[in-house]
């Protein structure tokens, strides 16, 4: 197509008044006022606790949903006269482009996306309860599903346009030779993403280490995993890291709080042990909800100037284990001030 020919269906926009824009815009502004007076309306009238948990999330989406499209709609049936909306700006391979065909191309991308996260929210969870499915095998299904959809979804799009798919595909296998080494940790993290999600190494839901961090996994992304964790915040974690790394899985593993001193020598090994445990039992009782087991002991190191000692108590989940550990340590600190113990003064680095 020649480029004159662009510039004269670019040129029929210049045709339009600026009272049929304002009037346009009014309209938009009247739907999406009206939808946030429904949400305050809804929100304030039905105060049901069970109401605000599940089915105003439904209903909001609803209303965005209702809003968007009748804005779309109302833009499509403002302007249909208008000559400029289907007047083709470019043509290719005997499709006429027009803004009206973008605007559909638009809806069907938007759409299939709304549905098909609709579609996993509200209907996959009955199926996954009728067949027992675990949570992280469902939200891999439910990835693979949303990203199956959306890819054909922007093939149809692309169709629709005109764009040939086979050259879209050369053109990116272009761009992939010559910006390759930059992108090198993007694509690596994608593919560690998709091993993650079929693979399974760790699941949404599941307790994991990282950096002596413990946090739940909220997310499998293709690129990142989310970890939120009770005191660090939220962990962004490259997918590649879980691929190359040693990491903790401790969903499956009893979950401990210890304490490790070091004591300088001198002093009644057998003596500290059993402070150790007495610290560990005062520390339980002050602490609601810990398993009725009792603590160990242990002596577990020499180093030139210290001897370094472990107590360890069955715990829940993290933070029970923080707070149990901080009352074992202050009674720690109590008994060894009654019996005259001294820590060393240079305690050793140890590694786990």
């Amino acid at each position: 197509m020649k480029d004159w020919q662009l510039l004269e269906g670019i040129g029929v926009l210049k045709e339009l008044s600026v009272a049929e824009f304002f009037l346009f815009f009014l309209y938009l502004f009247c739907i999406l006022l009206g939808k946030w007076l429904a949400q305050s309306i809804l929100k304030r009238v039905i105060s049901h606790k069970g109401y605000q948990e599940r089915v105003y999330p439904i209903v909001e989406d609803v209303l965005n949903w209702l809003a968007f499209y009748v804005g779309i709609l109302l833009f499509l049936f403002y302007f249909w006269e208008e000559e400029w909306l289907k007047t083709p700006f470019y043509e290719t391979e005997g499709v006429d482009v027009s803004i009206l065909l973008i605007v559909v191309a638009i809806m069907i991308v938007t759409f299939s996306s709304r549905v098909v996260k609709a579609f996993n929210r509200f209907v996959m969870p009955y199926i996954y309860g009728q067949f027992d499915v675990e949570l992280g095998t469902s939200y891999t299904i439910n990835r693979l599903i949303y990203y199956t959809v959306m890819f054909l979804a922007v093939a149809i799009s692309f169709t629709l346009v005109g764009l040939d798919l086979r050259a879209v595909g050369v053109v990116f296998s272009v761009l992939g030779i010559g910006i390759g080494f930059g992108v090198r940790n993007i694509a690596a993290n994608f593919v560690s993403g998709i091993i993650i999600l079929f693979e399974r190494p760790m699941e949404v839901g599941e307790m994991v280490e990282i950096d002596k961090k413990i946090g739940r996994i909220t997310k499998i992304k293709l690129r990142s995993t989310v970890v939120e964790t009770l005191k660090d915040g939220t962990l962004v974690v490259p997918n590649q890291y879980f691929i190359e790394q040693i990491v903790k899985n401790r969903s499956g593993a009893k979950l401990f709080a210890r304490v490790t001193v070091s004591v300088e020598y001198g002093f009644d090994t057998e003596l500290i042990e059993e402070l150790l445990l007495r610290a560990a039992e005062r520390g339980i009782i002050k602490v609601d909800g810990v398993p009725d087991e009792k603590p160990e002991a242990q002596f577990i190191d020499f180093h030139n100037s210290s001897m370094d000692f472990q107590v360890e108590a069955r715990v829940l989940d993290v933070e029970m284990k923080d707070l149990l550990e901080s009352r074992i340590r202050h009674a720690i600190a109590t008994l060894f001030m009654e019996h005259g113990i001294r820590l060393a003064s240079l305690p050793s680095k140890r590694t786990e």
